[in-house]
């Protein structure tokens, strides 16, 4: 069984780039797009390491920052009995990054909803296409600048003027 210090020390050793943090007791690793496939790989084909299980791939809007988004996967590595956290920075103008759904099965539809609620686009990915939203929707709902729905609940206390303003079916 490997310990954190020694992960640590591995990884700056084969990837010279990746900066290492930590997130709530968990060991973070912020790579490089450009990286994001071999560094993957790598944790996951390394016999001393083997993070096998992609938990958790999910899109982070920063609107304002660059780059404005973030992608995070968190893998574990169950003979280690460790969690790790990849942290890929992406930008707007460019919203690409690696598929990881060959190497990670379970990666297949959480890029797919990532791609559905961020726009971005996994090259590689074998079926990019929208998961939750209809085909011909607009936009990315998760998107901090794509407007937001809003309906007004009625109550007995507005109820008239809440359904004298609602567009309501013709029979």
């Amino acid at each position: 069984m490997i310990d954190r210090a020694t992960l640590v020390a591995q990884v700056q050793a084969q990837f010279p780039t990746v900066v290492v943090g930590d997130e709530s007791g968990d060991l973070v690793l912020t790579v490089g797009r450009i990286h994001l496939a071999e560094l993957a790989g790598w944790l996951r084909d390394e016999p001393s390491l083997q993070f096998t299980f992609l938990n958790n791939l999910c899109g982070v809007d920063y609107l304002g920052r660059e780059p404005r988004f973030e992608v995070v996967i968190h893998l574990t590595s169950i003979t280690n009995v460790m969690r790790i956290a990849l942290h890929v920075g992406v930008p707007e103008n460019d919203p690409t990054l690696p598929s990881l759904a060959r190497m990670f099965p379970t990666a297949n539809y959480q890029e797919r909803e990532t791609y559905d609620m961020f726009g971005i686009i996994f090259t590689g990915h074998p079926g990019l296409e929208r998961i939750l939203m209809p085909e011909d929707w607009m936009g990315h709902p998760q998107r901090k600048d794509h407007p937001l729905g809003y309906e007004e609940v009625a109550f007995t206390h507005n109820e008239d003027l809440i359904y004298a303003n609602k567009p309501f079916a013709k029979e």
